[in-house]
C-alpha cells in the first residue's frame, strides 16, 4: 500500500464523514424528519453528536493535511 494511498483513504474518509454531519443538520434544522416523535432531550442530543461527528471529521481532515506535508 502506497503512502498517498492511505492518506487519499484516510482524507477521503473524513469528507465523507463531513458531509454525513451536514445532512444530520439539515435533517435536524429543516425537515421533520429529523425530528419525528423525540423529546426535546433526544434533539438536543442529536444536535450534539452531528456537531461532535463534523468537528472531528474537519479535525481529521486538518491532521491528514498536515501528515501529508510532513511526508512531502
Amino acid at each position: 500500500m502506497s503512502k498517498e494511498r492511505a492518506l487519499n483513504y484516510l482524507e477521503k474518509k473524513a469528507e465523507s464523514d463531513v458531509e454525513a454531519s451536514l445532512l444530520q443538520f439539515s435533517l435536524l434544522l429543516e425537515k421533520a424528519v429529523g425530528i419525528g416523535d423525540h423529546s426535546t432531550g433526544d434533539f438536543l442530543q442529536n444536535l450534539d453528536q452531528a456537531l461532535d461527528n463534523y468537528v472531528d471529521a474537519t479535525d481529521r481532515i486538518s491532521a491528514v493535511q498536515r501528515i501529508r506535508k510532513l511526508h512531502e
